[in-house]
C-alpha cells in the first residue's frame, strides 16, 4: 500500500477575526485536498508572540482559532491538529537552522521588510522567523504546503534550511514543495488590494450577514467599467464564472445589484459555518487540541531524536 504524502498548514492565533481571504487562500485548500494526504494543521501560537502581548487573549485567541479550522470544515478525526508550543521540538530545530543560516539571508525576506515598512518593531523573532516556519515543516516530513503566491519565498527559505542541514550533516530532510492554488492565490481585499486584516479591508469568514453586506458594499468600484472587478473577482470564489455569466451581463453597470447578490452567495455558503461554530465548546477544543499535539508530538520527536544524534549533542 502506498504511504500518502504529508501536507501541512497553520494559521496564527493573533485574535483577528477569519476573513474570506483566509477561507478561500488557505482554509478551503487545505480542506479540499486534506483527504490525499496525511494531514497536519497547526496552531502556530508561537509565531503569534510577534504581535500578541496579552497571555490571557492568546489563549482565548488560540481556541477561537480552533473553532474557525473545525466549522470552516476541518475533521478532527482526519487531520492532525495541533498546538506548535505543545511541541517543544519546534522552537529547538530553529535554533539549530538559525545556527547554519546567515544574517543577510534572512534580511532578504519580503514578508519582514514589508511588516517593518508598515511600522511593526523589528524584534528578533519576527527577524528569525522564516526558521521557526522551516522547523514547523520539516520536523514532519512534510512533502506538500499551501500557500499563497506572495508566500512562495517562505517554501524557498524552508529548503534552505533543509539543504543547509544536509549538506553539513547528511541527509536527513525532505525538500517540501509549495502548492499555489492559481486561481485563490491573491484573494483581493474590499479596496482591490490582497485581503489582509493589516489593511483593513476584509469581509469576515463568520460574520453575520448585516456584517457581511456592510463589508461588500465598501468594496470599491470603477464607475468606467460595466462589472465591478473587485467584486467579481470575489464572486467568482463562490460560484463558476458560468453561473455568474447571466447576472453580470443582465446587470451591466448595476453595481448595487451585483453587489447584492454577491451578498447573497456568500451568505448561502456561510451560513452554515456560523451555525457549526456556535456548537462548539471550548472543551470540545481544549480535547481536539490535546489529542492532536499527543500525535503530532510522537512524529516530531523521532525526527528531532536524529537531528541530535547527527549534531552531536546526544551519546
Amino acid at each position: 500500500m502506498t504511504q500518502k504524502q504529508r501536507f501541512l498548514t497553520g494559521l496564527q492565533p493573533s485574535g483577528e477575526r477569519l476573513h474570506v481571504g483566509n477561507y478561500f487562500g488557505a482554509l478551503k485548500p487545505f480542506i479540499d485536498l486534506s483527504q490525499q494526504y496525511e494531514s497536519f494543521l497547526m496552531v502556530a501560537d508561537y509565531h503569534a508572540l510577534t504581535s500578541v502581548r496579552d497571555g490571557a487573549a492568546l489563549r482565548h485567541n488560540t481556541l477561537e482559532v480552533l473553532k474557525d479550522y473545525i466549522a470552516a470544515g476541518t475533521d478532527p478525526a482526519q487531520v492532525i491538529i495541533f498546538k506548535q508550543s505543545e511541541v517543544p521540538e519546534h522552537t529547538e530545530l530553529a535554533w539549530v537552522f538559525e545556527c547554519l543560516v546567515s544574517v543577510p539571508f534572512l534580511m532578504m525576506s519580503h514578508a519582514y521588510k514589508d511588516k517593518i515598512a508598515n511600522g511593526k518593531e523589528a524584534t528578533a523573532g519576527l527577524f528569525n522567523y522564516p526558521m521557526l516556519m522551516a522547523a514547523d515543516i520539516l520536523l514532519y516530513d512534510i512533502d506538500v504546503v499551501p500557500v499563497g503566491e506572495d508566500q512562495r519565498q517562505h517554501l524557498e527559505y524552508t529548503r534552505e534550511a533543509a539543504a543547509k542541514f544536509n549538506n553539513a550533516y547528511g541527509t536527513t530532510f525532505k525538500e517540501p514543495k509549495e502548492k499555489i492554488m492559481a486561481s485563490v492565490a491573491i484573494v483581493p481585499g474590499t479596496d482591490g488590494r490582497k485581503m489582509s486584516k493589516s489593511y483593513g479591508n476584509t469581509v469576515p469568514l463568520f460574520g453575520t450577514k448585516d456584517e457581511l453586506a456592510k463589508a461588500v458594499m465598501s468594496i470599491v468600484t470603477d464607475s468606467s467599467g460595466d462589472r465591478p472587478e473587485h467584486v467579481y473577482a470575489i464572486h467568482k470564489l463562490v460560484r463558476t464564472e458560468e453561473e455568474l455569466a447571466p447576472l453580470y451581463e443582465a446587470n451591466r453597470g448595476k453595481y448595487k445589484n451585483l453587489k447584492d447578490a454577491l451578498v447573497e452567495d456568500l451568505d448561502a455558503l456561510l451560513a452554515p459555518m456560523r451555525e457549526r461554530r456556535a456548537m462548539i465548546t471550548d472543551d470540545m477544543a481544549r480535547e481536539v487540541l490535546i489529542r492532536g499535539s499527543e500525535r503530532a508530538r510522537e512524529v516530531a520527536s523521532k525526527k528531532m531524536k536524529e537531528v541530535r544524534e547527527k549534531i552531536g549533542i546526544s551519546f
